[in-house]
């Protein structure tokens, strides 16, 4: 399988199965056109020569040819698909356990108008994690990671730092488990930044491999749709500040500004443009998702201008690369060389077998968005995964089973897309959330255009 695309001046093809990207001119970009719409055969020059005989010369053709020919003879075109054979033995493999979020709190000091989780209560009673549950947890990601050696814990919520000694003991815990088994753990920590403070900042830096910090962009954007719980007040005066302090602590460790966008700032790119103006550095703008009939949820009429937007910032960070102003888009940043392992390639964030939330009362689920979902609980942290049914819809799913997954460029690079996304919108597992569909297809093209321009 092979994709073919234009973007800001370079001509790119990608050659799906290998994972190899080419930069190439218009005459070979015609080729390889001719030769994936099926309209020449694979090795034949008279035909292609007869094809675009009116826009090259005869030797520019076939050095073309050429160029192509030792493309496809090395393996970086037209290439075999070298998963699909080893499908059984991928759904086969023993499950363990690599990462749990901890929903330290279903509470929040925000009223989000977007959040998934009904402004940090999951649609259910406020309630804090306590230490012995958060314990037990570390407990069971040691009995069931098997032989890996390094674990990762997000502290999620609600909002973490409204129970932040709890956090606190859980990492201790986690340090005195690293000494008497051989396992690291990799805490990270998401906050919408009311609670911080210079302490914090301190533990947080010392403790914390990586840090979410939410924001949306602007302040008008931010401030609509991230209201405090009295619904008054501008949030973004608050954080900025802080954000900008703690992103100057943070040294040369992981941090990142997450923000959500809606159809009330499709311009998105301004809002990561007015983030990279404040000094930020490694930025998360992401599309909301939500009920159709939400005022503020994305629909398919507002694609063209979403899609012009990713091509918009796309070219303006080749721009500031250039003058010297980088940063990095979270969603454009992409491995073309090494890449991620078979089973994120195929399976992506692992959830339901490899990922695992646990919610204040220690109860287990896929992942935070299939959180009091009827028939998502997957066991407790006493009991471990009961559900063993249910573990293996998970293990099995991926990109070959999701049938608008088979064909499609992008799949081992979204690897199938978000579980819970298919999931609520369709029902099934491995069903498409068109809208998200659409949206990741143009990240990977920016993100492999980046690539070509040295970015």
């Amino acid at each position: 399988m092979v994709h073919i695309f234009k973007n800001n001046g370079y001509n790119i093809a990608m050659d799906v199965n290998s994972g190899a990207v080419h930069v190439v001119d218009d005459l070979v970009y015609e080729i390889i056109r001719l030769i994936k719409d099926g309209k020449v055969g694979i090795t034949s020059e008279e035909e292609i020569t007869e094809a675009l005989s009116g826009k090259f010369t005869k030797e520019e053709i076939s050095e073309g040819c050429s160029e192509v020919c030792q493309l496809i003879d090395s393996g970086r075109l037209f290439t075999k698909d070298i998963y699909m054979p080893h499908l059984k033995s991928f759904a086969d493999r023993p499950v363990v356990v690599k990462a749990l979020c901890l929903h330290i709190a279903h509470d929040c000091n925000l009223a989000c108008e977007y959040c998934f989780a009904g402004k940090g209560e999951y649609h259910g009673e406020r309630e804090m994690m306590s230490l012995e549950t958060g314990k037990k947890a570390l407990d069971l990601l040691v009995r069931e990671s098997g032989n890996r050696k390094h674990l990762e814990v997000d502290f999620f919520g609600g909002e973490p730092t409204m129970n932040f000694e709890v956090v606190k003991g859980i990492v201790s815990y986690g340090r005195e488990l690293e000494k008497k088994t051989d396992k690291e753990f990799r805490f990270t920590l998401t906050t919408n930044g009311l609670l911080l403070n210079d302490d914090m900042f301190s533990y947080i830096n010392e403790e914390m491999s990586n840090v979410v910090l939410s924001i949306d962009g602007r302040k008008e954007i931010n401030d609509r749709m991230r209201p405090l719980r009295s619904g008054k007040g501008s949030l973004y005066d608050i954080i900025l500040p802080k954000y900008k302090r703690f992103a100057e602590s943070r040294g040369d460790k992981n941090y990142y500004v997450r923000g959500t966008f809606t159809r009330n700032n499709l311009d998105f790119a301004e809002d990561v443009l007015h983030l990279a103006d404040q000094g930020f550095s490694q930025i998360s703008v992401e599309p909301v998702v939500a009920r159709p009939d939400e005022p503020y949820a994305i629909r398919t009429e507002d694609l063209d201008e979403i899609l012009a937007q990713y091509d918009h910032l796309a070219k303006e960070m080749v721009k500031r690369k250039r003058s010297g102003r980088s940063f990095n888009f979270f969603h454009f940043m992409i491995d073309l060389e090494g890449g991620p392992c078979v089973a994120k390639r195929l399976q992506g964030c692992g959830s339901g077998c490899e990922y695992l939330s646990v919610i204040p009362n220690g109860d287990l689920y896929p992942c935070h968005q299939f959180t009091g979902i009827d028939g998502m609980k997957m066991g407790d942290v006493d009991s471990g995964v009961t559900n063993t049914q249910l573990r293996n819809k998970f293990r099995e799913s991926n990109v070959y089973t999701k049938p608008e997954c088979r064909e499609c460029f992008a799949k081992f690079f979204c690897s199938g897309g978000c579980a819970a996304n298919s999931y609520n919108f369709t029902g099934d597992l491995n069903g498409n959330y068109e809208v998200g569909c659409a949206m990741q297809k143009k990240r990977v093209e920016c993100a492999i255009m980046l690539k070509a321009a040295g970015v």
